[in-house]
């Protein structure tokens, strides 16, 4: 199951994000978005825990609670919207 995790301080890592997931099971992945321009934490990212029922526990677990001094906001990712093909216009 792919978990999104928001309202991430931008202190935390991957290795933080997989530290706090790892208590509920098997975790596949972990990352923290990184803003391409910056170099900074978007303040979200994604886990990927193969198990559902760790999954859902660990999402129950954690949505609310505190890490690096911010209350998480997790839950199951959504498929990614497409995006148009056709460039944008600005109207001035």
């Amino acid at each position: 199951m792919n978990i999104y995790t928001g309202n991430l301080a931008y202190s935390v890592s991957d290795q933080d994000l997989r530290s706090a997931f790892e208590a509920f099971g098997k975790v596949t992945s972990a990352s923290v978005i990184i803003d391409r321009a910056t170099g900074q934490s978007k303040g979200f990212g994604f886990v990927e825990m193969p198990n559902n029922s760790e999954a859902d526990a660990a999402i129950k677990a954690l949505n609310g609670q505190q890490l690096n001094g911010r209350a998480l906001k997790v839950n199951q990712a959504e498929p990614r919207r497409e995006r148009d093909s056709a460039p944008r216009r600005r109207s001035f």
